[in-house]
């Protein structure tokens, strides 16, 4: 079902409603291609050792220290639900500015910066699996995939009962002093 591109471009903050096009930054989880506003991204660096958090969401890979600000670490694979990494892959670390600061998304793979037509958005397929569905603003659709256009905000807002783990109390998946 395609939806609006007016509609869309309401969605959108200022300057870009007067664009036609925005531009995201592709990743790969599994095989799952992701787009994040490049407007929400700060920064993408390589895996770096992290400390545990004890009692968090099993989501949470850990906390790094970025150049003296700690920011927490989402595993992609653990929140999509989908199995580990395997043979030693490394993840990246993509650092997205939300409303409750920097976040880490640990992604498996980076693509180049896209430029994507508001008039080729849709949303969501119906039959997305339900664990990625609740994250995805929308879709669009690329000459040999699609392109998943990931919610960051919802991403890293770790209290819906999804990413609650067998046994874990809902205010386990408090973090950051957010309430939920």
């Amino acid at each position: 079902m395609r939806t609006n591109a007016a509609a869309l471009r309401q969605e959108l903050p200022g300057d870009e409603q007067e664009q036609t096009g925005r531009q995201f930054a592709p990743f790969f989880v599994a095989d799952l291609f992701f787009g994040v506003d490049v407007l929400h991204v700060q920064e993408v660096l390589r895996f770096q050792q992290m400390t545990g958090v004890p009692q968090a969401p099993e989501v949470v890979e850990g906390l790094i220290n970025l150049r003296g600000q700690i920011v927490i670490a989402i595993d992609m694979r653990r929140r999509l639900c989908l199995p580990p990494r395997t043979g030693g892959q490394t993840p990246i670390n993509m650092v997205v500015r939300t409303e409750d600061g920097a976040v880490s998304l640990l992604v498996d793979e980076l693509g180049d910066v896209l430029d994507m037509d508001v008039a080729d958005y849709e949303r969501p397929p119906e039959n997305l699996d339900p664990a990625a569905r609740d994250l995805i603003l929308g879709v669009y659709k690329l000459k040999d995939r699609l392109l998943l256009v990931l919610d960051a905000e919802r991403t890293v807002d770790l209290t819906a009962s999804a990413t609650l783990g067998p046994g874990r109390p809902a205010g386990a998946n408090r973090i950051a002093g957010r309430a939920g």
